[in-house]
């Protein structure tokens, strides 16, 4: 396998983006992310674009060409991958591994969604295609209510309450305030974050990832490509994808995901590294009791010791764990196609030294991606080339 460089970086900001099509939002940033490199994009062989919804939303799919047509690229192999919440990140490998297996030199991949013009029940029922709507359908659980039932489950276990919770929120929100793409950070008390409308028990308003519209790319290239960059590349050093159970009864337990503990583990083995030496983590916290679970899935945070590392503070910027300093997807919002390719965004400024986040001495990032009830994930992890 040969080694691979993410080349160039691009992304709208999250948040609603009014008239914009999907397609305008695909586009823009995927043409930053071609300038950046400083590629010809003649030289671009193959194009993945992570979508989950783009059909029942927006009426338009066969994305992934449409893209290419509109940045004028060659005939080349063009594809619309699905993976519910994990579509992005699923896209951002299937590139990595176009290059590592040496079928193209160099690669795009790009993540878009466009969802706030939609009512909510539409965007309900589309984001409720991501369960087995056959064995889990008569349930009547949406996603909100799965995770209010693993919250409910790991408070119970581990003696967590709404304060934990609230940590995990007000750290997010925070962090997004000083992101230029998170459109939806906010100063919070833990007062207001508790009066907001109850969603599903405990989960409130704020513990909920917003509705989103936005769009991420990335170009990839071979490591021998390296003088030709005109941005400063990082590597990355392991990219993984699993599967989990696609139905909620499937899981042996809701306190922890079977495909994150897998994909991490092999990431990890991949990259020659331990969990301790990451420095900065962009995980899928789509409702707060998930940041929790994911990091211990990751093995960055020991079991049932989360919650009580986000009350103290330990995972803040400046913490012994710094995790999601983007403002995850609680502040940046969650344009679901979009978000696996927006932490790779992330966790690459971080790794020049150029995020408003800024993590000291940034040397090793890890991206997690997690689709549907657990079905689908991706775990990156990249690296500073001087590491």
């Amino acid at each position: 396998m040969r080694r691979v460089l993410v080349a160039g970086i691009g992304s709208t900001p999250f948040g609603r983006h009014g008239d914009a099509t999907i397609t305008s939002l695909a586009l823009h940033a995927a043409g930053a992310a071609i300038a950046e490199s400083g590629l010809d994009r003649a030289r671009i062989g193959s194009l993945y674009l992570g979508n989950f919804i783009a059909g029942p939303l927006t009426g338009q799919e066969v994305l992934a060409g449409l893209v290419a047509d509109g940045l004028g690229l060659a005939q080349i192999p063009c594809t619309k991958v699905e993976g519910a919440c994990a579509s992005g990140g699923i896209a951002f490998r299937h590139a990595y591994l176009a290059i590592a297996t040496g079928l193209c030199d160099v690669a795009i991949a790009v993540g878009a969604e466009k969802m706030s013009h939609a009512d909510t029940a539409s965007v309900t029922a589309a984001l409720n295609c991501a369960m087995d709507n056959a064995a889990d359908g008569v349930s009547g659980l949406t996603f909100p209510g799965l995770f209010g039932l693993a919250a409910r489950l790991y408070g119970e276990r581990y003696g967590v309450g709404r304060a934990e919770l609230s940590a995990v929120v007000r750290k997010n929100k925070g962090n997004g305030l000083r992101n230029p793409l998170a459109q939806m950070g906010a100063t919070l008390r833990d007062e207001e974050i508790e009066a907001s409308p109850q969603i599903c028990d405990p989960l409130r308003l704020y513990d909920c990832c917003p509705v989103s519209d936005g769009a991420a790319a990335v170009v990839l290239a071979a490591a021998d490509l390296h003088a030709e960059l005109t941005a400063q590349p990082v590597e990355v050093a392991a990219s993984v994808q699993t599967r989990g159970s696609p139905r909620i009864g499937g899981h042996r337990d809701l306190c922890s995901f079977d495909a994150t503990v897998s994909a991490a583990r092999q990431a990890f083995a991949t990259a020659g590294i331990e969990p301790r030496m990451v420095d900065l983590v962009e995980l899928h916290d789509c409702f707060s009791i998930a940041e929790i679970i994911d990091a211990e899935d990751l093995g960055l945070i020991p079991r049932g010791e989360s919650a009580a590392w986000a009350r103290e503070g330990r995972t803040g910027v400046g913490g012994d764990r710094p995790i999601n300093p983007s403002g995850g997807l609680l502040a940046k919002g969650h344009p679901v196609g979009a978000t696996g390719i927006g932490q790779i965004y992330e966790t690459v400024l971080q790794l020049r030294g150029a995020h408003p986040n800024q993590v000291r001495d940034a040397a090793f990032g890890l991206t997690h991606n997690l689709g549907g009830t657990g079905v689908a994930c991706t775990v990156n992890i990249l690296k500073r080339l001087d590491a």
